[in-house]
């Protein structure tokens, strides 16, 4: 049995390489070498039990990203499309928005005038200048492109502190008319021909932030979602919409959920639980806290609606950067997540932004503006390694290391191929040995390289080797 290989490995020039086919060898013929020794590293691929099912991939359009790519020519601009949305890139087929600004906006703003409790100076003109363009423009090149949008500040006047940034509440008394507020944009898109297919509660509102930002405790998000955004929504007939809770980071992730879906009124009215990354990208994830939410609630699903590279610095070239996203996206997958989206788009080489409060981020892909030239940093490719080949209703299947030194996940599509994602984050090579059903890889893995197996194994190939199986070999 032959399966197609793709790799990036960091100390040669592959990124997403298509590399030979490898070959998979019967057990029987494997056995039967002279110095057959079934020991060694092991990756132990079984698509006979199957979990989540894929939603797919995605990142964010903000207004930062809409504002850079503008600023590109029509080529580089079409050539930023292709590479995440077309069937030769990377298939992209989610996308966020911010509903009014967020960090990475030009400024603070909002959609009605001060004091408007009546919601009459409701505008998305801002909107119609680039964002909506290129979600248009996406979304015809897209079969299926679902989007959804997050709040990170309700209008300053509504809040405690009186402005976007800096936390603060949501006083009570507008509790209600904001939830009429995410309605009204709702509309507001649709008759811009923009159709949503989720949303989340809050961005980030366990953290005051000194850009936009709003402050939710447990029981506050599930009051709110119980009797004002739940009834809101379906008053509105808007009961399809994916309601998501949370939008923050793993650590928490187990305790918001409980506190609000163990409510029945309010958990009536939520799809599932949305997080990010920003405590703990590495051996300390806390994957456990995502797989605890889904064995709790089996019933809700789990989104990764956020992740990137800041920390004031562009994380130019870096290797590790990318690993972050592989390594996330692996465990993550691991433990039950059903969709991985991604921060910024693009953003500009030279600040990182732009953003109304400084601060430099990392995104896959980089823009230069002066030379009109398109940095495209080792994340994308890592991401690569899943975005395009697990395809939309994909199920997890069993990818299990006998090392710590790889860590893998594998997929079933369903057009029937079997994807198997390796990744060696170490300083050296690792030998191993895949096993699928009775056929078997003898393989190495490069130094700091991610390889995406594609396997397309047929009835004749699964029969053949069990029936070539001999007496000796275990099962």
């Amino acid at each position: 049995m032959k399966a197609q290989l793709y790799a990036s490995i960091k100390q040669r020039n592959d990124r997403l390489t298509r590399q030979r086919d490898v070959l998979f060898t019967p057990l029987a013929e494997v056995a039967a070498a002279p110095m057959y020794m079934p020991s060694g590293h092991f990756i132990t691929v079984d698509e006979t039990m199957t979990f989540q099912t894929i939603a797919g991939f995605g990142g964010a359009l903000t207004e930062s990203a809409a504002w850079v790519m503008d600023r590109m020519s029509p080529a580089k601009k079409q050539e930023i499309l292709d590479a995440y949305f077309s069937q030769e890139g990377h298939a992209y087929n989610y996308v966020r928005i911010a509903m009014n600004s967020c960090d990475f906006s030009l400024e603070n703003y909002s959609y009605c005038a001060e004091n408007d409790t009546k919601l009459a100076t409701f505008s998305i003109a801002r909107e119609e200048k680039s964002l909506i363009p290129l979600l248009r423009t996406v979304k015809e090149r897209t079969g299926d492109l679902r989007i959804f949008f997050s709040p990170w500040s309700p209008p300053g006047w509504m809040k405690t502190n009186g402005e976007m940034n800096h936390g603060g509440k949501l006083k009570p008394e507008f509790y209600a008319l904001w939830a009429e507020y995410y309605c009204r944009f709702i509309q507001e898109m649709k008759k811009a021909g923009i159709e949503f297919w989720g949303l989340t509660v809050q961005n980030e509102g366990l953290a005051a932030q000194p850009f936009d930002s709003c402050l939710w405790n447990d029981e506050e998000e599930r009051d709110f979602i119980r009797d004002d955004l739940g009834p809101a929504l379906h008053r509105h007939h808007f009961d399809d919409l994916k309601l998501m809770i949370y939008d923050h980071n793993r650590d928490k992730i187990f305790q918001r959920a409980k506190v609000v879906l163990d409510d029945p009124e309010a958990a009536r009215y939520v799809w599932g639980t949305a997080y990010h990354w920003y405590e703990g990208c590495f051996e300390d994830a806390m994957f456990q806290n995502v797989a605890l939410t889904h064995l709790k609630y089996p019933d809700k699903e789990l989104f990764f609606s956020e992740g990137c590279c800041g920390g004031n610095s562009l994380h130019l070239g870096s290797w590790e950067a990318g690993e972050r996203y592989s390594y996330n996206i692996i465990g993550d997958m691991n433990h039950y997540c059903a969709g991985w989206v991604d921060w910024n788009l693009v953003l500009d080489i030279a600040t990182g932004g732009p953003r109304h409060v400084p601060n430099a981020c990392s995104a896959p892909i980089l823009c230069d503006l002066n030379n009109q030239t398109l940095h495209y940093q080792p994340s994308y490719y890592h991401i690569g390694h899943f975005a395009r080949f697990v395809k939309r209703g994909a199920k997890r299947i069993i990818s299990c290391s006998s090392t710590s030194a790889l860590s893998t996940t594998a997929f079933a599509n369903p057009d029937g191929t079997v994807i198997v994602v390796v990744l060696n984050r170490q300083e050296e090579k690792v030998d191993y040995t895949m096993a699928f059903h009775d056929f078997r890889l003898s393989h190495t893995a490069d130094a700091h390289s991610i390889e995406t197996f594609i396997l397309t194994p047929t009835g004749n190939d699964i029969d053949k080797s069990r029936n070539n199986r001999c007496g000796s070999c275990p099962a």
